[in-house]
Parts: structure tokens; sequence; C-alpha cells
């Protein structure tokens, strides 16, 4: 009997050593369920709205990488949407613009005062054009580096890539590694996410116009998580964290992007885009946020109407000691196409959303 005992004893201190190991090893969810109710509302409502076919909203903290809402939206039917799972999206990205500014910053050879001459809004290059969205306006004339990026000009931002690249595009891309863009490669929770992919001077297909494209974000294939990581490195001083999904230890990435007085020109730029910009529909009363607006191209039909649209923003907030960073990621059909406009609205909405319910909760 003592023996049928003492096993039975051994028994139940095994299983609940086994319990207590499973519920310490478990995955906790970095989700915050009330924060995602919430996104996924206004981020539905603004794609109703304009009638998009899909969008997705990121928001992560920024100094633990923890993802605090991840929403995926589809056309479901003329009317309503439904979830999905749209986080591994391989595009090219209208958000390349303050990217292609900080790896032109690290060469010394610009800073944000330069002057740039952006023309009638129409440049050639090697037998193409590049236009800026105003070129049937007559073009933005000469602005500041600065002005250049708060006005999204396509122009102003090759102009700037010539002056501290010149003749050597591969030294770009050099930086671009070195800087980590495109990372992670996988991220546990986001499946089928695939290693960010780039056209480069030394594959065979590469074309002397093609730095300009891909200095304005073509040429490559990217997801947004993978953006929001680059943005939200800016944000973090420059070091560069491991989205997370689930609850654990913080992985850096790279301790360093960039030096700091590059990271704090960018930023600098960022704040006057939201202020003086085509940023401007982020801008909140309420906190200071800090980010850029794109759109681009997904298809090429020889009427643009038809074609589809990536209208996106990324940034985060408050500017001046960053805690959270937000991509907005929507696909529409044919124009209008606006990033500020249309995704700048959604980054507004959510932000002012987490201001509130932070202080309601931080006043508890």
């Amino acid at each position: 009997m003592k023996k049928i005992l003492l096993k039975c004893t051994i028994l139940i201190v095994v299983l609940c050593s086994c319990q207590s190991r499973q519920q310490v090893t478990a995955p906790i969810s970095t989700i915050d369920s009330t924060l995602q109710t919430n996104v996924t509302a206004i981020l539905e409502s603004k794609l109703s709205e304009i009638n998009a076919q899909s969008g997705q909203v990121i928001v992560m903290e920024v100094q633990s990488g923890q993802i605090k809402a991840l929403v995926g939206l589809t056309r479901k039917d003329s009317t309503n949407y439904q979830s999905c799972e749209n986080f591994s999206v391989w595009q090219s990205t209208g958000l390349m613009h303050p990217i292609s500014l900080l790896a032109a910053l690290e060469t010394g050879k610009v800073k944000l005062s330069d002057k740039v001459d952006t023309g009638n809004g129409i440049y050639q290059i090697h037998g193409r054009e590049l236009k800026d969205h105003n070129w049937h306006r007559g073009g933005y004339g000469e602005l500041t580096v600065q002005e250049g990026l708060a006005a999204s000009s396509n122009i102003a931002i090759y102009k700037t890539m010539e002056k501290a690249f010149a003749n050597n595009p591969q030294a770009y891309f050099d930086l671009l590694a070195n800087m980590s863009y495109g990372k992670p490669d996988s991220i546990t929770g986001i499946a089928n996410l695939n290693p960010a992919y780039f056209v480069t001077p030394k594959d065979n297909n590469w074309a002397k116009s093609d730095f300009a494209w891909s200095s304005i974000g073509y040429n490559q294939q990217i997801s947004p998580i993978q953006i929001l990581t680059f943005y939200n490195a800016i944000a973090n001083n420059g070091k560069m964290i491991q989205p997370q999904l689930y609850k654990d230890s913080v992985v850096v990435i790279n301790p360093q992007i960039a030096s700091r007085a590059s990271i704090d020109s960018l930023k600098k730029a960022l704040v006057f885009n939201i202020t003086d910009g085509l940023g401007q529909p982020a801008k909140s009363d309420k906190v200071l946020v800090a980010g850029m607006q794109g759109t681009s191209s997904l298809s090429t039909n020889e009427d643009s109407t038809k074609d589809m649209y990536a209208v996106e923003f990324c940034g985060y907030f408050p500017a001046n000691a960053p805690q959270y960073s937000i991509i907005v990621s929507i696909h529409k059909d044919g124009l209008p196409a606006s990033g500020g406009l249309m995704a700048g609205d959604v980054f507004k909405q959510i932000t002012e959303y987490i201001f509130i319910y932070n202080k309601y909760f931080n006043s508890k």
C-alpha cells in the first residue's frame, strides 16, 4: 500500500512539474486585443470609403519590437471585407524616399539644406522619363532636399542620389545592406515571409536607368513589415529591433544602422513632412508625429486609371520620444491614389486612438 501511495505521489509531482513547465514556456501573444479590434474598424472604414481591394496595418512598440496590432483585410464582396493573412505580400514600395535619403546623408556629400532643381517635373534619364506627381502643373522647380522629401519629389530624391553616389550605384546598395534594409528575413508567427529582393548593378538585367527607379522604391520586392522594421530603427535612434508576435527578450538586428547625425537629420525631415509637406493628413493636434507617405504602381497598363496602386504611410510617435511605429499599406484600383490622404488619415486615427487609450489607462 505504501509503495502504491509513493508511486502516486511521484506521478503527481512529475505531472505538476510538467504542467508548470508548460505554463512557463507557452508563448504569450504581444497583440493588444482592444487595439486590434479598433485598428480593424478604422482600416475597414477607410477601405470601404475609397473602394480599396485590401489593406494592412501593423503597430509596433519602438524599443521592444513587440507587435501590438496586426490587421489584414481583403474584399469579401461588393460591400464587406474579411480578415486575411497578407503580411508576407511582396511588392515595390512608395516609402523608399527617406531610406534613400538616409543613405545619401551617410556619404557626407549632401545635407538637408542643399538646393536641388526639379525643373518642370520631368527628368530624362538614359531615354526614360522620371516624373514628379505634379509634372502636368509645371513641376516644383528649385527646392531644398528637405522640401523635396516633403513634396514626395522623385526628381529631388534621384538628383540627391546622383550627387551622393555619382556613377557608382553599387555603393548605394552596399550602404543599404550595411543598414540592414529589407530585414528581417523571417518572423515567428508570420508565414511565408521572404527575404527582400533587389535588382542591383551586379545583375545581368541591370540597366543604366534602373538606379533612378530603385532609389524611389521600384526594382525591389519587400513586405510592409520589413519597411516598418527600418522606420522603427529610425525612431529608435538607429537601433534595429526584430519584430515579435510572441513576448521574448529583445533581439537586436543592427545596433546602429547609420550615424546618429544622419538619423537626427532624417528625423527632422520626417517631422517637417508632417508639419509642412504632403504628410499633413497624418498630422494630429494631440501628439507630434513623424512619417512619410508614398504611392506606387503595382501594375503596368497603358491606361493608368486601371492600374493597381499601393497607397502607404509609415511613421512613429511621439516624434520627440517615439513609443510606437505604424505602417498602413492599402491596395486600390485606379486613381485617385494618395498615400498621404488615404493611408495618412488611417495613421492619424490610430495614433490618436492609442494616445487617448494609453492616457486613460495611465491615469488609472
